[in-house]
């Protein structure tokens, strides 16, 4: 039921007039990235695969349909009936991606395609716009590592799926046991404010955690004076003291003196993580200070300003009656779309580096021998193709993000405005075929 009522009514008015089993292509694509963004990264697939094959209409779901007449029998028949059988391809998930690349392509009746829209937005909308801000976060803080944190900030699964972004953009680590659990990733934690307030004593609380957990475990030193609180958990950790965490107040200053406090009491191997509302500008801004890792929560999971990916979903290739596949598209002015299928490869110089998305219309754009393919099988007559879910899934889509960023020009490392950082070409076919 992750679906809208007018995708229903729309499978009811095709299936009355024979339209619905006509083969379709169905593609979504951005056609701009937010507002001065470089880059998009690709998140979600890996989700959205696993969410087919639970994509049922059971016996609940069928009788609210009847009850409130939503659609009329012979849908309700052929909806009792439904399991994806058509075909998906796309660029791979952690893959970077520019005004109207060919994101995802899904390939089988308009019936099974229609019905298909809204769960495949709200995925790739919302994942891709986390994935492509802890992107931004990750090349801000360099080779300090970040933690993401921001499950108290947004909806219990909308919390997995941002946890799971976040490490596939290259997060070191999550908060999120969810999606520790589910995908296989480095969960991570220490304690917060209420713990030091629950005792009678700042040192109370310290010694309670370090005998719990080791003097490896991190101190959070900022619930009342900080200089004190440093001064007690070496006293209590010793020089194994893991690491301290201040998540308030000046935290370029804060650091500043915290690091030279720490080495001179002999914790020269004591870590400093910082959290607190950062964003990638914030963590930009701490480059310079002794800093060794970053929590990142609320601005992570909201997108940093841009929630959505604001992609689309369009029918740009569809049979005729003779069989043969003819490309539509939507012709309105500030919202035209390019008919045809895509393909898809990015342009790479002598030395590697991207210089164009180059977009093909019915056909493979010729390579010129070093370019990279962008277009990837996930989905074959129904069959998720292995690999592309899971844990075994995110840590593809890390290797791949990774590998993709290498890529890029070094003006997409920096967060000052700007336009895409490498232009969308399209090629024109010598003649249209699906």
């Amino acid at each position: 039921m992750f679906t809208d009522h007018y995708e229903l009514t729309m499978l009811q008015a095709a299936l009355h007039s024979g339209a619905a089993h006509r083969r379709s292509v169905f593609e979504a694509f951005a056609r701009r990235l937010p507002d001065g963004r470089r880059y998009g990264v690709v998140g979600g697939t890996g989700r959205l695969l696993e969410g087919l094959e639970e994509f049922r209409f059971g016996p609940d779901e069928l009788n609210f349909l009847a009850q409130n007449e939503v659609v009329n029998d012979e849908t309700l028949a052929w909806l009792a009936d439904f399991k994806f059988s058509g075909n998906i391809y796309g660029y791979a998930e952690g893959e970077l991606y520019f005004p109207n690349s060919p994101i995802l392509t899904i390939e089988s009746t308009f019936a099974e395609a229609c019905i298909l829209e809204t769960y495949v937005l709200s995925v790739l909308n919302h994942d891709s716009a986390i994935a492509s801000a802890a992107s931004r976060m990750i090349t801000a803080a360099g080779s300090r590592p970040c933690i993401e944190m921001g499950s108290r900030r947004t909806h219990e699964e909308s919390a997995v799926a941002a946890s799971r972004a976040a490490v596939i953009a290259g997060f070191h680590s999550t908060s999120n046991l969810e999606c520790g659990l589910r995908y296989g990733v480095l969960t991570q934690g220490t304690a917060a404010h209420s713990f030091t307030l629950l005792h009678d004593s700042e040192e109370e609380a310290f010694r309670a955690q370090v005998q719990s957990m080791g003097a490896g475990t991190t101190l959070l030193v900022d619930t009342y004076d900080v200089e004190a609180a440093v001064r007690k958990a070496v006293a209590i950790a010793g020089p194994g003291l893991g690491g301290v965490r201040l998540d308030s107040g000046d935290l370029l200053a804060q650091a500043h003196d915290v690091r030279a406090l720490l080495d001179s009491l002999g914790n020269v191997n004591t870590r400093i993580t910082v959290t607190s509302d950062l964003d990638e500008f914030a963590i930009a801004a701490l480059a310079a200070a002794p800093v060794d890792s970053y929590g990142v929560g609320t601005s992570l999971v909201t997108g940093s300003g841009a929630p959505t990916a604001s992609m689309v979903y369009k029918l740009v290739s569809r049979e005729d009656d003779g069989g043969r596949f003819i490309p539509v598209a939507k012709a309105a002015k500030n919202k035209a779309s390019v008919g045809g299928k895509k393909f898809a490869l990015r342009r790479l110089n002598g030395r590697g580096l991207a210089t164009a998305e180059v977009v093909g219309i019915g056909e493979m754009p010729v390579n010129d021998g070093n370019d990279r393919p962008l277009i990837q099988e996930f989905m074959h007559d129904g069959v998720t193709i292995p690999g592309w879910t899971g844990p075994e899934g995110v840590r593809r889509a890390t290797e791949r993000h990774a590998a993709s960023m290498a890529e890029l020009p070094g003006a997409a490392r920096r967060l000052q405005r700007g336009d895409p950082v490498i232009p969308t070409e399209y090629i024109q076919p010598s003649t249209v075929r699906n």
